[in-house]
């Protein structure tokens, strides 16, 4: 038993260490991206804050699913946070699975690229929507009465840089049209199902989408309208920003492209973006691997005698 733990141990730190070396590489050449597209989630958290400044507190605005959906109220208002949670850290887990599992399809770094594009995409679309028109928040605390309603005018520009987290993030109001809950939670389940392999994950995921939807209405987090545009803005910007973007390489066939000192930055960058793979890298690849280009294995030695 312990021969047998100390074997499979000795197997993962290799796989590790393999992947290790993998995921640097394409970080060398892509941090960039990864560097922008979380740049733009402060921005998206600055602009967020921002418009809480400018909030007004009123009446809640009539909503059919307020009507349908009993108020969680303030001491159930958790739920809904946890189930974004749990869709949140599953799906990071998920994207770094390579690191452990023999069976791989993706690679972290290039997945993380692609999913920032999508978060991005829509935050910005975001942003112009809830700074078009401020309505009034349904929250608890945004509600007339509540102290955190209003914010006062800040201090300094060190208090708008920091957004007061944690408390800024969780206590926010004015940004509604669409929600921002939503819309991680639509672009990640977007992406397990291109990418994922569990069938029944994939058919979760749908189910804790809607789930999360209702919680999100039922604890007055966001107006029936948020959560409504989230559902179709969401899918739609994914479906058409995902023609637009670099597939990414098939790990179920082939390892990484051979980067080449030959060849320019450009060419290596498409390269491990999945473009423009040359097929001779393909076929000596194969070669290499004990298999001709047409899946067959190679014969070495016998066919000249």
């Amino acid at each position: 038993m312990t021969l047998y733990i100390r074997r499979e141990a000795s197997k993962l730190w290799k796989r590790f260490c393999s992947e290790i070396t993998t995921e640097i590489g394409l970080l060398a050449e892509n941090w960039k991206y990864l560097l922008a597209g979380l740049l733009c989630q402060y921005i998206h958290g600055l602009a967020a804050r921002g418009v809480h400044y400018i909030h007004r507190p009123g009446p809640t605005l009539q909503d059919s699913g307020f009507f349908v959906l009993p108020e969680l109220g303030q001491d159930k208002g958790y739920i809904s946070e946890t189930v974004f949670t749990c869709v949140f850290l599953s799906f990071f887990l998920w994207t770094f699975h390579p690191f452990i599992v023999k069976s791989k399809k993706i690679y972290t770094v290039l997945i993380w690229c692609r999913v920032l594009a999508f978060l991005v995409a829509c935050q910005f679309l975001r942003v112009i929507t809830f700074y078009s028109t401020q309505l009034p928040g349904p929250n608890y605390h945004c509600r007339e009465g509540s102290e955190l309603a209003r914010l006062p005018r800040p201090h300094n520009v060190l208090e708008v840089l920091l957004l007061n987290f944690p408390r800024g993030v969780i206590y926010g109001c004015g940004d509604l049209i669409f929600s921002s809950h939503m819309i991680f939670t639509l672009v990640f389940i977007r992406t397990y199902q291109k990418y994922g392999s569990k069938r029944f994950i994939k058919l979760l995921g749908w189910v804790v989408a809607i789930l999360q939807s209702l919680l999100i209405i039922a604890s007055r987090k966001h107006y029936t309208v948020d959560v409504v545009v989230a559902w179709y803005t969401v899918n739609l910007v994914v479906f058409f920003l995902d023609k637009k973007l670099p597939e990414l390489p098939d790990r179920t066939t082939a390892l990484l492209p051979v980067i080449s000192k030959d060849r320019s930055k450009e060419e290596n960058h498409k390269l491990l973006n999945g473009n423009g793979v040359d097929p001779a890298d393909r076929r000596l690849r194969a070669q290499v691997n004990g298999k001709d280009s047409n899946g067959g294995h190679t014969d070495n030695g016998t066919n000249g005698a």
